[in-house]
């Protein structure tokens, strides 16, 4: 049963950061990103009514996602609420119906650093300091899967990764890219420098362009999209470097610039 008092806290995950930092929880929304969901990451599920009507339709009309999802509903623990209520939860302006609390998790460069799945000379990390969007957030870690990326690194400033619209914007990269919120974002491109990785900056100083570096373990700092990068930050950069550009652009949006940098180093090092 759906209290008044859990809408109100399930509304402040969805709504303050803080409350989601202090809980150690999120939400997400939605079939596509619930089939998804580590389920060792759940801690609640809420359906409507109408959204169980249309499972139980879609199953008999042969709809292979909806039979995975009315099996992994009906095998955890879940909550049949009003469609008034669950508009009331809800961070979209017409909710499919399914929405869960999770449990946020949690990772430290060491222990991404230890990880060998990637092979010596092919490691990536991208560095994000002070994004604000959550769509240039979302981008970015949905091409960090993409291409492969060990693990996206941001600093204290950057928009929360579990605002909802980051979530939504990563269909679902959030599950499998390892990200750290770093305190102090300078001690950890010093740990990456450490251990073997040459620092990109993307930077309007750059005197080579992207596509004529030969790159091997490889961390690229990208900074926030009206600033670019502190003079602190690109100071620990090995290297500034540019994408090329025609007209009066002087840089491109940020999810993208990262994008086109992790699938350059992806093509050179496989």
């Amino acid at each position: 049963m759906l209290t008044n008092a859990d809408i109100k806290e399930i509304k402040k995950l969805t709504d303050r950061s803080k409350a989601r930092h202090e809980a150690g929880l999120f939400v997400i929304e939605g079939v596509k990103l619930f089939l998804e969901t580590p389920l060792e990451w759940v801690k609640k599920v809420y359906v409507t009514e109408a959204f169980m009507e249309e499972l139980d339709r879609q199953i008999q009309a042969g709809e292979g996602n909806m039979l995975r999802a009315s099996e992994i509903i009906r095998w955890m623990e879940y909550d049949v609420i009003t469609s008034s209520q669950m508009e009331k939860i809800s961070d979209t302006k017409t909710p499919q119906g399914i929405l869960c609390v999770l449990k946020q998790p949690n990772y430290n460069i060491e222990q991404i650093l230890r990880k060998k799945d990637r092979p010596a000379g092919r490691r990536l990390i991208v560095i994000l300091e002070d994004i604000q969007d959550p769509g240039n957030l979302g981008t970015i870690m949905r091409s960090a899967e993409g291409a492969g990326a060990m693990a996206v690194i941001m600093s204290r400033g950057c928009v929360d990764i579990f605002n909802p619209k980051t979530i939504r914007s990563t269909m679902g990269s959030i599950y499998r890219v390892p990200f750290v919120i770093a305190d102090d974002l300078n001690d950890t491109v010093r740990t990456l420098k450490d251990e073997g990785f040459k620092v990109y900056a993307a930077h309007l100083k750059g005197e080579r362009y992207y596509n004529e570096i030969s790159y091997e373990d490889t961390a690229f700092l990208i900074g926030n999209e009206g600033n670019g990068l502190s003079d602190e930050t690109a100071a620990l950069a090995d290297e500034y470097l540019k994408i090329p550009m025609e007209g009066e652009l002087e840089s491109l949006n940020a999810s993208v610039a990262a994008s086109i940098l992790m699938y350059d180093h992806y093509i050179k090092t496989r």
